[in-house]
């Protein structure tokens, strides 16, 4: 078959010879369409009422919408009605389908946009909202925050969200930010990237925003100014300016002793502590910091140079079954349990320091669940014992319930994507008590995706092997899943589509299946973990796209690997 794995590795190892292959094809497509031969299916649009002649196989692969369509009941008729898009938007849309380009203008971008959204047609969706951001000014911000609600498009959002931070200074001046709400302008506020020469500028535009209603805004405002780097102002600063704010007391005062008092810095609970721009998540060359075993984790650190591991830290943890995530300079452990005792603890360990502090603890205790961050929320979900609820932390408001898992699980896989949530795989407990031999703790092959705009949860397409505790990540995006599936000699590795839904299979890990992690470093795929055949040391290999293998690296020397982390060299050489 033309897509068997011999064939398609074939391609995939000469993609000069495919790309070449590939422009043919599509070139002659194209003059398929532009001279209207063996088209097998036309449109009938209306305002104006226009027919729009295409091939349903090229339009099916482009997207989901004709896909679906040309499988329903109306997929044979040779003429199908179109009623909810202009005739000249839809005929632009379908050339892209074939050519990748379509003429886009200010008039009709926000047509274009809906259009392709109801049309599910993401690569065109992408395009029209790049198209818009680079015409932000003729079309206006506030259009394009209007555009943003209506259509509610995820990939907008972000736009905007980047635009906002990279152009604030000028933003803060305008009218419709002080309309902003308060969650927004904490997001924009809390960006490492946030484009500012001095912490004084953020500052200046939290004060205009709050003077324009001041009893209204006098809640939050203690809220903005935690996401200020209180510690790069002046101390007559913090006290003539922030100390008399409503609210904002205890921050000026914690700033003003960690400035003055730095033997005290380890005690004191601070947001940020550094500049913008050098937090753990932005700045400088990176490196892996890999988190080895549950009871009293060592900490091992990855030197590219050099291509290999050295102990970074050794961390006293007397419990197990928690969770990792990093946020900022800290690994937070969430969770854990020791002698049959579940936690909803959350410990705080500062990577630069090496210090430890007790954050506020999850409603629910939890063991063997998942964690994921998202727009700078933390996500507890699932657990041990068939869990299904999900919470979600942010520093304003703690940990707050959200809607739960259509299957309560544990052991899974997370990660997110696209400004959502997916979960995979783990265990379920099995429901059914008489049969006795039956093991009540199943594999599941299900996957979920958590919109938080919405507050639900989906299903998606099942993976095709079941996977517990694997190794997760998003790139280029695609979801990867690595894990022992349902074989046990190799490590078994998936790729999830999420524009097609769609689950496939590529090259394994040959290496034997183990705790294993998945990262991102030089916009490349890392897996670490599995067994070598070195006793006690774990398998390091990066994803070669282009030749379609793992190439491995220096191994891991250490047995059991919790997680993994892609974080600054100089946060690792601070001290």
């Amino acid at each position: 078959m033309a897509t068997s794995s011999s064939q398609t590795l074939a391609l995939q190892r000469n993609s000069s010879e495919q790309n070449r292959f590939m422009e043919k094809l599509m070139s002659k497509i194209f003059s398929f369409y532009d001279e209207q031969s063996l088209i097998d299916v036309t449109f009938k649009v209306s305002n104006p009422t226009a027919l729009v002649p295409a091939h349903r196989l090229i339009l099916a692969a482009a997207s989901p919408y004709f896909e679906n369509l040309f499988n329903g009941n109306q997929g044979t008729d040779p003429i199908i009605e179109i009623n909810d898009i202009d005739s000249d938007i839809f005929e632009r849309l379908i050339t892209f389908c074939y050519t990748g380009q379509a003429l886009i203008t200010v008039d009709n971008v926000a047509a274009m946009l809906n259009a392709a959204i109801v049309l599910q047609m993401d690569d065109a969706k992408n395009r029209i909202v790049e198209y818009l951001m680079t015409r932000i000014d003729e079309y206006t911000l506030q259009s394009a925050y209007t555009l943003e609600h209506e259509t509610k498009c995820e990939v907008l959002k972000q736009k905007i969200i980047e635009y906002e931070t990279q152009n604030f200074i000028k933003i803060s001046q305008s009218d419709e930010f002080l309309n902003f709400g308060a969650e927004k302008l904490q997001r924009i506020l809390v960006s490492d990237n946030l484009n500012i020469s001095r912490e004084e500028d953020a500052f200046d535009a939290i004060q205009r925003w709050y003077n324009y209603d001041v009893p209204t805004r006098q809640q939050q405002l203690p809220l903005l100014i935690d996401c200020l780097r209180l510690t790069q102002f002046k101390v007559d600063f913090l006290m003539t300016h922030i100390q008399p704010l409503p609210g904002c007391e205890l921050l000026a005062f914690k700033a003003v002793s960690w400035i003055r008092e730095p033997t005290v810095r380890p005690m004191t609970n601070m947001r940020f502590t550094e500049p913008r721009g050098v937090s753990a998540t932005n700045c400088g060359e990176k490196t892996i910091l890999a988190v080895c075993s549950e009871l009293n984790p060592k900490l091992q650190q990855y030197n590219k140079t050099e291509d290999k591991w050295q102990e970074y830290a050794s961390i006293n943890i007397d419990y197990g079954g928690y969770r990792t995530i990093l946020k900022n300079d800290n690994l937070l452990f969430i969770g854990g349990w020791k002698s049959c005792a579940t936690f909803n603890i959350v410990r705080s360990w500062n990577i630069r320091n090496k210090t430890w502090q007790n954050l506020p603890g999850m409603i629910q205790a939890r063991r063997s669940h998942c964690v994921v961050e998202l727009d700078d929320k933390i996500y507890a979900i699932g657990g041990r014992d068939g869990l299904s609820s999900v919470e979600r932390y942010t520093t304003s408001d703690g940990w707050k319930l959200v809607n739960s898992l259509i299957d309560g699980r544990y052991d899974a896989g997370a990660v997110t994507l696209n400004g959502k949530i997916y979960i995979m795989g783990g265990y379920k407990i099995h429901n059914d008590k008489t049969n006795f031999y039956m093991d009540e703790h199943l594999q599941i092959k299900s996957v979920e995706c958590y919109n938080p705009d919405s507050n639900t949860w989906t299903s998606c397409a099942d993976m095709k092997l079941f996977h517990s505790s694997p190794g997760v990540a998003a790139h280029k995006g695609h979801i990867y899943v690595l894990g022992r599936g349902d074989e046990y000699s190799h490590v078994c590795v998936e790729r999830y589509d999420p524009q097609q839904n769609t689950w496939s299979q590529i090259c394994s890990l040959d290496v034997d299946p183990g705790y294993i992690a998945c990262v991102l470093l030089d916009n490349k795929l890392w897996a670490i973990g599995g067994q070598s055949e070195s006793a006690g040391k774990s398998c390091v290999s990066v994803f070669d796209e282009e030749n379609f293998c793992w190439v491995e690296r220096c191994l891991l020397p250490e047995r059991k690997v919790c997680n993994c982390f892609v974080v600054p060299e100089t946060l690792l050489f601070s001290m």
